[in-house]
């Protein structure tokens, strides 16, 4: 079931509303529609196109593409250059592309207001946050833009360490274009959450295993651009193929918990984007926040960590 957020009265940002709340509780995912503005998006977007043009760019001069197609909307345009050179998808997760635009995102008062009913004022951003560029199935020959099969059923809290078992992380999946079902939206399993976390393995990507999945009839959690998906992280949830024969599907995957709870991911950098009881711990600085990116990169070449507690 989709809900529209409601605007408390007296309020500009949009919260969620009981009935919202109470699903995100009782089916462990719910889907709203509306809590982020075009303002709130379009700079995000611009930028994330500007990244992209300047990768194109330079692959064109490396004779890597030869069509730069720089007058086709934003869903459509990376496919088209995806489809000449896949290195395009090199460098553009979050952390990697450190774009400013994007950093300023992962503060956005909209999304946090909703974030707040679930977790609290007290709001740290997670290390674990990625921007996902998905192109047609028929582009790729079945693989997604990190060159793997769409991802399997699993659930977020099996890709961090045994240290957030007690930690409360909200994943926030946010559409920059429509997803629905021929986008390869998610699927999820409502309810699936209150068996807590199954075991997972490694078969090429980290799952469920499949003796062990929840016999839930699973649902495709179809998302417009502006709306946004709450889910708990031991809802069950995977991929579906993008159908359409030329636009993209692009998304953050963002994670935010109560401040002072572990992340997970102790070797990379979170940070505070929301306080009521210390607002001056608010990180609202790029260059800090890039720069600690840079440095547990470098340090992680040095020394590779295992980040996930499933081994292989």
């Amino acid at each position: 079931m989709t809900i529209m957020a409601e605007s408390p009265e007296g309020r500009d940002n949009i919260k969620l509303s009981k009935a919202q709340i109470a699903e995100y509780h009782e089916q462990g995912v719910v889907v709203t529609e509306g809590i982020l503005t075009n303002d709130d998006l379009q700079p995000v977007i611009d930028a994330i196109s500007e990244f992209i043009d300047r990768r194109a760019r330079a692959l064109e001069a490396e004779g890597k593409i030869r069509n730069l197609h720089e007058h086709e909307p934003f869903d459509r345009r990376y496919a088209l250059l995806f489809e000449q050179c896949n290195e395009l998808a090199n460098g553009l997760d979050i952390y990697e592309a450190r774009i400013p635009a994007v950093f300023e995102f992962l503060g956005n008062d909209n999304l946090l207001d909703a974030v707040e009913c679930l977790v609290g004022p007290e709001i740290t951003c997670s290390p674990i946050q990625h921007l996902r560029a998905k192109p047609p199935s028929c582009l790729t020959g079945g693989a997604d833009a990190y060159s793997l099969p769409n991802v399997p059923w699993h659930q977020d809290a099996g890709v961090t360490l045994e240290e957030a078992d007690d930690s409360d992380i909200i994943t926030c999946w946010i559409p920059l274009t429509d997803a629905l079902k021929e986008h390869g939206c998610m699927q999820v399993m409502p309810g699936a959450h209150r068996a807590g976390l199954l075991e997972h393995i490694r078969d090429g990507d980290t799952m469920i295993r499949p003796d062990l999945r929840p016999d839930i009839e699973p649902r495709y959690a179809q998302v417009h651009k502006g709306g946004a998906i709450f889910m708990s992280k031991y809802t069950p949830h995977r991929s579906s193929p993008n159908t359409t024969e030329c636009t993209m599907r692009w998304s953050f995957d963002l994670r935010y918990q109560k401040t002072g709870t572990p992340t997970g991911r102790p070797f990379h950098p979170c940070f505070v984007a929301h306080s009521v009881d210390h607002p001056e711990s608010v990180l609202t600085d790029y260059e800090q926040w890039s720069q600690q990116w840079i440095d547990a990169l470098e340090a992680e070449n040095r020394n590779p960590t295992e980040k996930h507690r499933v081994k292989g």
